[in-house]
């Protein structure tokens, strides 16, 4: 077992954090969705400093709320907001499975794509600017969150095709482990979350887990399985949603 090998993969893949290189073989992949989530750490640690960082130079909140939604950008290289506007292509198109399947795969970005991806970050933008530091502080425990239910559904959901990033490591994954893992990350995350505010992180929770049923039904229905591109449109819709919660949350 070479689990720091796995760790790399997880990094190299999901993130622009330097690493070393190393070869992507079947043992070392097994266990590569083991370390995902720690990816949503990293997010989580920099976004906290980031907003000490924000306070030292007297940022107003329209700066603090783009250097936020900035942030797991700049972590990831914007790998799971490639799918998200591939699924929106996709989705957009309502042509039969096969065809969405090709549009998921096709490198370029459709006119709703551009669309979408100015609408989302506009969302964003307006609530992670009407955030408190608490609020940021129990949203930092959601990168986590999200990453540990996406690689969930990589060990346990259908595959719509047999190449690809998603099916890779789902034949790859050493399922009981990497499950467990996974679950143990997540309700840390969850409870993290909880912990910080009982209201605030509930209400996370909760849109998280709502997201993950649509992310199943959706995925099912449109694609007969889930891709890589799903599993990322998956990330960045739950943590806007998770933003939204946690925003409605507070003002009751």
């Amino acid at each position: 077992m070479d689990l720091f090998g796995s760790f790399v993969i997880a990094c190299s893949m999901y993130s622009r954090i330097p690493m070393p290189q190393v070869d992507w073989t079947e043992n070392r992949m097994k266990y590569a969705m083991c370390f995902f989530p720690l990816i949503g750490v990293v997010i989580g640690v920099l976004l906290q400093g980031l907003g000490i960082l924000c306070t030292w130079l007297s940022f107003g909140d329209t700066m603090r709320g783009a250097s936020f939604v900035l942030l797991p950008v700049l972590v990831t290289g914007g790998i799971h907001m490639d799918g998200f506007l591939d699924t929106t292509d996709a989705l957009s198109s309502w042509q039969p499975r096969e065809k969405k399947l090709e549009i998921l795969k096709d490198s370029n970005a459709g006119a709703f794509a551009v669309i979408v991806a100015c609408c989302y970050f506009l969302a964003c933008f307006g609530f992670w600017t009407e955030l408190s530091g608490l609020q940021v502080l129990v949203l930092s425990g959601g990168y986590v969150l999200s990453r540990s239910m996406s690689g969930l559904s990589v060990a346990s959901f259908p595959c719509a095709r047999k190449t690809g990033t998603v099916a890779a490591f789902s034949d790859a994954v050493q399922e009981r482990t990497v499950m467990t893992c996974l679950y143990i990350l997540l309700f840390l995350s969850a409870g993290f979350m909880c912990l910080l505010d009982a209201k605030l992180g509930t209400a996370a929770v909760v849109g998280a887990w709502c997201t993950f049923f649509w992310y199943y039904c959706m995925s099912m229905k449109q694609f007969g399985g889930i891709t890589g591109d799903l599993a990322g449109c998956f990330v960045q819709t739950c943590e806007l949603v998770m933003a939204i919660c946690v925003w409605s949350a507070g003002k009751f």
